[in-house]
């Protein structure tokens, strides 16, 4: 009832204004900023000349010369190896502050007037395929600096451990890359300048940092903006057992070498936590990366959730593409609601786009169909830069307007929407029968060709919003139990989610069985990812069952065959009605004749 309530009074003055033709510009500085909320700003314009978006109002502060800051880590002892050793391990950043008159940041006992929150963001990437820290990175350093100092915020650009400047080993995410990133923090909210507020925002690698940095609970972290970021670097790779292609060479093949690269820096890098890697990786692919499996705790040390839901007092912004390859939606969901539930201040924005920013038109222009391309080009969102504003502004200054809470998604044809939460809780679970379905066979293995089955036509347009589960009755023929890949496509054959599983993570999640018992029935528990998939009345589904898909690779020890009960075998669907009345534009952007969806 809210959200009808606030859509009726936006809707109002939007009729009225599209009578006489005219657009409301917020664009020029001499303007008062105003908060507006996502549905609210469908009329609006910005600034889309630059390859990142633009604040509707422009700050009144110059931006300092850069600083060099070099931050002592010293719950590196002498037990990590490495710079713990000489007892001198640090972080390097690159710190911008603006400029305001009277203000002396090498100054003591600065008034209150002088003291600005931070923004960072946190990551391997500079002086390692990237500028360094002391550069305004392309990928987002420009878009804070540029956007959000003049508007008197600090932005830091950190290196995590063995990278950059910074010294000791780069662990891949380990616990001693989290307390460099903690060191960081404390130092940015500590300082003579600092109101005490830090945020941190990044994307992938970077947007794992923000994960980790709130697993200490530290109180100058007031807030994280994780896009496309990691809760741990089992959940990247693995899913239900099954890993990715790149799993086994993933931890020191690509960022192990930033670690060594035959300067003298490289001693650094003999510490525990860099030469596990060399080892988990393989390990894990052999055996279906079984958490702690033998007592190694590595996967659990780089595990984020349960200790920031245990530690962390600050707010969340996820922002997460929902046909992201690289780092699947399940990093968001159901992460938001468990995150919610913990009584943190969440909100998730969730675009049909990939592994980018939600405001790159050369990213979202170049999705294929079935992974982005029918919502583009309302996959854009150009008010980014002022929703960031207005989150930063209101959790690092306590000023402006409460955001509200919940998930902003989109779904596959272009169609953006509030959620309280999501799955919504008028979500209803059709749950069939596969055996009603004719599928076309129930043996799968290597050597067996891939069984399929149909469900439809629909009676309404509906929304498959959730995570589908098939509960699959298998009987595994050897011990080396089987694996499973089953894709959604619509009636053009159009890709709209998968779901895959290593039989011996049969229970779902991250701990399984060494071995099964051949001719032992079992229920696969299988889960979907996320998906927000728009199917107009009259279309069906269609799935297909096939040993692996994607990029997911069987372990050695998932080769074999299994028989599939289909009889006792269910398919349940989260389904949501909604109509145009439901749904808010992006900004700049218009529904018409020309579009996937007509409102």
């Amino acid at each position: 009832m809210r959200k009808a309530l606030l859509l009726l009074i936006v809707l109002i003055p939007s009729m009225f204004s599209g009578c006489f033709g005219e657009e409301e510009i917020l664009s020029s500085p001499e303007e008062e900023s105003t908060f507006t909320h996502p549905w609210e700003r469908a009329d609006l314009s910005y600034d889309d000349t630059d390859v990142f978006s633009r604040v509707t109002i422009n700050g009144t502060y110059d931006t300092d010369t850069v600083r060099s800051v070099y931050v002592d880590v010293p719950t590196i002892t002498a037990s990590d190896g490495g710079a713990g050793l000489t007892g001198d391990a640090v972080v390097h950043l690159g710190l911008w502050l603006p400029v305001i008159e009277g203000c002396d940041w090498d100054a003591t006992n600065l008034s209150e007037d002088c003291k600005v929150p931070v923004i960072s963001e946190i990551g391997p990437y500079y002086n390692d395929g990237d500028v360094d820290a002391l550069t305004p990175a392309d990928r987002l350093g420009r878009f804070l600096i540029e956007n959000y100092v003049p508007h008197g915020y600090g932005v830091a650009q950190v290196s995590v451990f063995g990278t950059g400047e910074s010294n000791h080993c780069m662990d891949l995410m380990g616990t001693d890359e989290q307390r460099g990133i903690d060191a960081a923090v404390s130092w940015l909210g500590s300082q003579e300048w600092s109101n005490g507020k830090v945020g941190i925002i990044g994307k992938s690698y970077d947007g794992s940092t923000p994960w980790q940095a709130a697993t200490f609970g530290n109180p100058y972290l007031a807030t994280i903006v994780p896009m496309s970021g990691l809760i741990g670097v089992h959940e990247l790779m693995w899913r239900n057992g099954s890993m990715e292609a790149r799993g086994a060479i993933m931890h020191n093949g690509v960022y192990g070498s930033f670690g060594i690269d035959g300067d003298a820096d490289d001693v650094d890098n003999a510490c525990e936590g860099y030469m596990e890697g060399y080892v988990n990786g393989p390990a894990a692919y052999l055996s279906g990366g079984m958490v702690d499996y033998a007592g190694n705790t590595y996967w659990t040390e780089r595990s984020f959730l349960d200790r920031v839901v245990e530690n962390y007092n600050g707010s969340v912004y996820i922002i997460q593409g929902m046909q992201d390859w690289n780092v699947d939606p399940h990093m968001a969901f159901p992460i938001h609601q468990i995150i919610s539930d913990s009584g943190i201040e969440i909100k998730t924005l969730a675009g049909q786009w990939a592994h980018d920013y939600p405001d790159r038109i050369t990213g979202h222009s170049s999705q294929s169909s079935g992974r982005g391309l029918e919502a583009y080009p309302y996959t854009l969102r150009w008010d980014w830069a002022d929703e960031m504003l207005y989150w930063f502004d209101w959790y690092l200054k306590g000023e402006g307007e409460a955001p509200a809470l919940g998930v902003e998604m989109q779904d596959n044809r272009g169609g953006w929407r509030f959620e309280d939460t999501w799955p919504s809780p008028d979500t209803e679970y059709l749950a069939l029968e596969v055996d009603t379905l004719s599928p076309t066979g129930a043996m799968m293995g290597a050597t067996h060709s891939a069984i399929t089955f149909s469900y439809g036509p629909f009676e309404d347009d509906v929304i498959i919003a959730g995570m589908p589960t098939l509960h699959a009755s298998v009987t595994p023929h050897a011990p080396n139990s089987g694996h499973m890949f089953v894709e959604m496509t619509d009636d053009s054959g159009m890709h709209l989610g998968h779901a895959v599983m290593d039989l011996r993570f049969h229970a779902g999640g991250r701990d399984g069985e060494v071995l099964l018992t051949p001719y032992q029935t079992i229920i696969a528990y299988m889960e979907f990812l996320p998906m927000d998939v728009y199917l107009e009345a009259g279309e069906s589904i269609h799935f297909e069952v096939t040993q692996t898909g994607e990029d997911y690779v069987p372990s050695p020890a998932a080769a074999g065959d299994y028989t599939i009960s289909w009889a006792a075998s269910t398919l349940t669907l989260p389904i949501v009605y909604r109509t145009c009345d439901d749904l808010h534009q992006a900004p700049m952007q218009s529904y018409g004749e020309d579009s996937a969806r007509i409102c």
